[in-house]
């Protein structure tokens, strides 16, 4: 199962490609990514690889750069058409799943999203 990352950095200049440095030389491959800023953080969220998460984690830590969170995410295939995003909250919310992150993959049309009840949340989709 995929994992989010979420990793505080200082927001200033060439941090986000500090961190692309150091996962990318440990040839960890980013799935998705969302980055924000506000009150002098980059609040970055990373989806890697089951598989890459130690790899990721050692890599920051090397570069400096503290994990405050990780979390396993649903990575689901989506419509690209009006409504999709509408019709599969609306899901998550008729089964009582509170949705605490939602963003996009790479290379695709998939949304990320990072729940309080994974197992319901699976079950919503179905």
């Amino acid at each position: 199962m995929p994992r989010n990352l979420t990793v505080i950095l200082q927001d200033r200049p060439g941090e986000l490609a500090r961190l692309g440095h150091a996962t990318g030389e440990a040839g960890v491959n980013i799935q998705g990514m969302c980055a924000f800023t506000g009150e002098g953080r980059g609040v970055i969220h990373l989806l890697i690889d089951d598989d890459q998460v130690g790899t990721a984690l050692r890599a920051l830590d090397e570069a400096g750069m503290g994990v405050a969170d990780e979390r396993e995410a649903l990575v689901i295939d989506v419509e690209d058409r009006p409504g999709t995003l509408g019709e599969l909250a609306r899901s998550m919310g008729e089964a009582s799943v509170n949705i605490e992150l939602a963003y996009t993959t790479f290379g695709g049309v998939k949304l990320v999203i990072v729940t309080d009840d994974v197992d319901n949340a699976r079950a919503a989709l179905d």
